[in-house]
């Protein structure tokens, strides 16, 4: 497949600007005055056009829960805290960051270059005091997640965030707009740029990251991740930044990073779109300080947008995966709220022809700005199995440059120049986008040569369903995927939580229908551990009976487990770690997110009856199958298990040979 590069975008010229009438001149006299209503200045090149912003303004109400949102009252602008995650029912500091909302009365459409030729032009007075987190704490913490919760089999990433921390010597409105100003001049490619002003809090930032958007009922996410940090002084010309944009595409835990949201993200798209959703890309996505990799998918929706904000909190850029775990990993390591770190901004307005439209940024390289001029700037970086702490730390730095630059008004930790650069210049010298090189392009191409074709191809209505499946979730939402992926092959799927079949192992156990055991974080052999006594018991019960039983990663170990193979954890977790194997005398790639495996030591397997595809290196079990049942150790579901419908399909019919599957 070909991937198609978008061409980077920069601001309109800056050039004198014409006359400013009607309501945009006086939202915007508004918005410069003294005393500022609550305003909103936004910066949207692909909806409204890369030479054009939007002035909006209108009373702040303040919202118990996204459901609350009066979308009924016309245009909203809304600042989602993260501590919202807990409508999902996850885990939370509660920091009691309000849920803001903007009810926009006044809304118009001005030229850039009008707007930043109005702009205040000086600085925000912008005093550093410190990250609130120290270098030394924050490397400590990411040894304690890679050693305490990766390699646990917690989770396949998590992103833990620190903040630069200072004061604005004038009013917050003020410095939110000067600093817009430089934001605008000399920052490239950023989803939105913005300012928000607010009674309780104000913002002021460049987003690179869509989260969700919704547009003629087509739901988008844009997951972004993998970062190549730009030298301080730029680059000496085109070759250089080439190879070091070649250098960062062929790094391995680059790649996995991104395979790795790009799943994560999928799981949602599974539950807000109505046929799942499509992967295009990867793209290259240059911004002034850094480059990222970067997918988007997109699927129709019938959901209301105030429920597709719901389902898609948070993405897994901000907080890891699965995302359930993420946040119990979060609470535990970051010990504090995030406040609106990680959240997201949300235009809801409908369309002309009256349809429902959602646009949210994620909230990252943002200034958050408190009524006293207080200031924080917040950055996290992704960690993985293969993280360096030195480098995640250093990745915290990069992220808030931009923003620390724009405040300050002056060199920063990246060495910008004092006044902003025209758009792609950096420190003096020039740096020409190479996202369209034909060897960048090549290398992006390269990624999707060994993914999943049914993501990555236009997915068609799925069949009537010619038989019944129940999938037993287990805190993953790769059971999202899993549904979607057996309703694609002619199945009907009911999905049922761990926890509610509590005392019902056994009738869950006796019944004829297929049932799926799900995959989830954890150690398999903790019988302490409810969650896992419950798939234990039910794997026991569906041995018993001999009813069809199919286990993914969790499952599988818990299938294993009752089947007497031995299990031990991988001296290195494969969180998102593609691999070929010899599936049942086939050939494939499969994507792989654990961090305990069964062996196959002989005996058992001769004893039992079962097929084995195992790694003939150290016995790592990767599949097996028996009579009514077939444990993978891989995602069959995952992007990156090259034919894993065909792996399902083929397995479902083993089990249940009596349906005719699509």
């Amino acid at each position: 497949m070909t991937t198609r590069t978008p061409a980077v975008t920069t601001p309109a010229p800056l050039t004198r600007p014409v006359p400013m009438s009607g309501a945009a001149a006086e939202i915007l006299a508004g918005i410069l005055g003294d005393e500022p209503p609550p305003f909103a200045v936004l910066h949207r090149p692909h909806a409204t056009g890369p030479g054009t912003a939007e002035l909006l303004t209108g009373d702040v109400i303040i919202v118990d829960r996204i459901a609350g949102l009066p979308v009924e009252e016309g245009d909203l602008l809304a600042v989602v805290p993260f501590r919202q995650i807990r409508e999902r029912g996850f885990d939370c500091l509660d920091d009691e960051a309000p849920l803001l909302a903007m009810r926009v009365d006044r809304r118009a459409t001005v030229a850039l270059a009008d707007l930043v030729a109005r702009l205040p032009d000086a600085p925000a007075g912008f005093t550093e005091t410190g990250y609130d987190v120290p270098d030394a704490e924050y490397e400590a913490s990411v040894r304690a997640v890679l050693d305490d919760e990766i390699a646990r089999g917690e989770g396949s990433n998590f992103v833990i965030h620190r903040a630069l921390t200072g004061r604005v010597d004038v009013p917050p409105a003020q410095a939110a707009l000067r600093t817009l100003r430089r934001l605008l001049v000399g920052e490239t490619s950023a989803y939105w740029t913005f300012a928000v002003h607010t009674p309780q809090r104000t913002f002021v930032g460049a987003t690179p990251e869509r989260h969700v958007s919704v547009d003629a009922g087509i739901a988008r996410m844009n997951p972004i991740s993998g970062t190549l940090r730009h030298p301080a002084g730029g680059y000496a010309g085109a070759a250089e930044k080439r190879d070091a944009v070649l250098a960062f595409l062929d790094d391995p835990k680059e790649r996995d990073e991104l395979a790795m949201v790009v799943d994560e993200e999928l799981k949602m798209m599974a539950v807000v779109g109505d046929r799942g959703g499509r992967v295009t890309g990867p793209f290259l996505k240059e911004m002034a300080h850094l480059a990222h990799t970067e997918y988007v998918l997109a699927g129709r929706t019938s959901l209301d947008v105030r429920d597709v904000l719901v389902a898609t909190m948070f993405a897994p850029t901000v907080t890891g995966s699965p995302i359930r775990n993420a946040c119990r990993v979060i609470a535990r390591h970051e010990r504090r709220g995030r406040g609106y770190y990680g959240g997201v901004l949300a235009l809801l307005d409908t369309d002309p022809a009256g349809r429902q439209r959602l646009d949210a940024p994620i909230l990252i390289r943002t200034a958050d700005i408190d009524p006293a001029g207080e200031v924080r700037v917040p950055a996290g970086a992704t960690l993985v199995r293969g993280s360096r702490p030195a480098s995640e730390l250093a990745e915290t730095r990069a992220k808030a440059a931009g923003i620390v630059v724009a405040l300050a008004g002056s060199a920063g930790e990246q060495g910008e120049p004092a006044e902003p650069a025209e758009p792609g210049e950096r420190a003096g010298r020039r740096s020409e986008p190479v996202a369209g090189d034909a060897a960048v392009r090549a290398r992006l191409d390269a990624r999707n040569a060994t993914l999943a074709a049914f993501w990555l191809e236009e997915q068609a209505a799925p069949p009537a369903p010619v038989g019944e499946v129940t999938v037993v979730e287990a805190e993953d939402d790769f059971t999202a995927m899993l549904a979607h992926a057996l309703r694609s092959i002619g199945l009907g799927v009911r999905l049922v939580p761990w926890d509610a079949l509590a005392g019902a192992e056994s009738a869950l156990g006796a019944t004829r229908d297929l049932v799926v055991l799900g995959p989830g974080p954890g150690d398999p052999a903790d019988l302490a551990e409810p969650r896992i006594a419950t798939l234990r018991r039910l794997a026991r019960a569906r041995l018993a009976s001999g009813a069809p039983t199919l286990a993914v990663c969790l499952g599988h170990q818990v299938l294993a487990a009752e089947l007497g193979l031995p299990l031990r954890r991988l001296p290195r977790p494969h969180q998102g770690v593609q691999r070929e194997i010899d599936l049942f005398g086939r050939r494939t790639r499969a994507g792989f997110y654990n961090s305990y495996v069964a062996l196959d030591l002989g005996d058992v397997s001769v004893e039992k009856g079962l097929e084995i595809a195992a790694d003939p290196a150290d016995g790592r079990v990767d599949a097996l199958r028996g009579k009514g049942f077939t444990g993978l150790q891989f995602h069959a579901e995952s992007v990156l298990t090259s034919d894993g419908v065909g792996i399902l399909r083929r397995e479902v019919a083993r089990l249940m040979p009596d349906l005719n599957l699509a």
